[in-house]
């Protein structure tokens, strides 16, 4: 996919006012406020650029209020995060830099990460039939 690059006024109109605090100023989703994801085959895509990030079976319940990956579907980036006097790893879409959450090193095996993402960052796309 092509990088994406817009204005402020073109994301401000493209996402509501949440998508929009989560994904372009790093805000938060309050916990155990996003609605669930259906389990059916398929991934989960950036709200922002439909960039494919995480599929359904790296989904996990881990009881933390937002939706947890083991490992991420498509390209993400990662920075170093010491915003609210804590130090994490936060992620970001590559293909438009939107926030999605952060990863900790609390998730199962194999890769032993927890991938915390914000459910209005992401929107399920369900596997094509065929």
């Amino acid at each position: 996919m092509a990088q994406v690059t817009k204005s402020d006024a073109e994301w401000r109109a493209q996402l509501s006012d949440e998508e929009y605090y989560v994904t372009r100023q790093a805000g938060t989703e309050r916990p155990f406020s996003h609605p669930g994801f259906p389990k059916e085959a398929g991934h989960f895509a950036c709200i922002c650029c439909g960039a494919p990030l995480f599929e359904q079976d790296a989904k996990f319940e881990s009881h933390c209020g937002w939706p947890s990956f083991s490992a991420p579907g498509g390209e993400i980036d990662e920075h170093h995060d010491t915003t609210h006097g804590m130090v994490r790893t936060e992620v970001r879409c590559h293909n438009c830099d939107a926030h999605l959450g952060h990863v900790f090193p609390d998730g199962p095996p194999p890769t032993g990460l927890r991938y915390c993402i914000n459910g209005v960052a992401i929107e399920f796309v369900p596997a094509q039939e065929g």
